[in-house]
């Protein structure tokens, strides 16, 4: 089986192409292939598939085997692929998602090769049974919650077709992220667990984030996260509507448009290395 290493800014994946290669258990091969120290190390698996409505299918599994409805960084990883494959000649790519239909929007380098995508992430779910959380409210805006005796946070809960608790948050570099991480992410009060992001505001175009993946723990980066993270810092009036996020892996820019209220994700894409098992 061969297969691809990607990472965007920082968040990496085994791609593999679904057209020619079968994967019985993908579960259990994320698992097995993620490991660091026993495999070949990354955040999960990312299968790119037929689609018999666009372009392309992707299904990811996270490092524990659990699948996710989508991920910014592997959308954007997944339109370089496609392309510099030669899978496609297009640069307006249709991705099918368990979280809806995305749009890639490719941007081609001088050696033929794409150097960035802006993926269209749609509108973000806002009302709290649809996170899911457990709180019937049009918007969970700033609400005090009480993880364990001595983790307690102001949350602010967005979906972009997955969960997200958003944290806003001073010395996020000091956090004890392993310890707060899987309280957030487990707590009853998400029915299917969560993502959790702490942002610390730098002024109101630039901040910067640290994310626990559910499924991944601490991540280099969440694509997904950074559109949830501005969607709540423009709710709580943090941070404008275009932004950019610094991340461990580096920087995306965030757009939530006022005309669409669809939320625009731009990074980078990387090959890192081909390999075969």
């Amino acid at each position: 089986m061969k297969f691809t290493k990607m990472h965007g800014t920082g968040n990496d994946y085994i791609y593999v192409n679904g057209f020619v290669e079968t994967i019985e258990n993908p579960a259990e091969f994320a698992i097995k292939y993620s490991d660091r120290h026993k495999g070949i190390g990354s955040d999960g698996l990312v299968m790119i598939m037929p689609s018999e409505s666009c372009d392309f299918r992707m299904r990811m599994f996270n490092a524990d085997g659990s699948e996710s409805e989508m991920c910014g960084n592997a959308s954007r990883c997944i339109g370089k692929y496609v392309y510099d494959k030669g899978l496609t000649d297009k640069t307006s790519v249709t991705l099918e998602t368990l979280a809806g239909v995305k749009v890639l929007q490719l941007f081609i380098g001088a050696d033929n090769l794409v150097e960035k995508v802006t993926v269209d992430m749609g509108e973000p779910i806002l009302k709290g049974l649809q996170i899911p959380c457990i709180y019937d409210e049009e918007i969970v805006l700033n609400k005090k919650v009480s993880f364990s005796s001595d983790i307690e946070y102001n949350i602010t809960t967005v979906s972009m077709g997955n969960p997200h608790a958003v944290i806003f948050t001073n010395g996020i570099d000091k956090l004890d992220l392993p310890k707060i991480g899987p309280v957030v992410e487990n707590s009853t009060v998400f029915p299917n667990r969560t993502n959790t992001e702490f942002i610390e505001a730098i002024n109101k175009n630039y901040v910067k984030m640290r994310v626990w993946e559910r499924g991944s723990g601490e991540t280099m980066a969440c694509g997904t996260g950074a559109c949830a993270a501005v969607v709540a810092g423009v709710l709580n009036g943090v941070n404008n509507r275009i932004t950019t996020v610094e991340l461990l892996g580096g920087e995306l820019s965030i757009e939530w448009k006022e005309a669409d209220n669809h939320v625009y994700l731009t990074g980078g894409a990387n090959t890192v290395f081909e390999g075969e098992l």
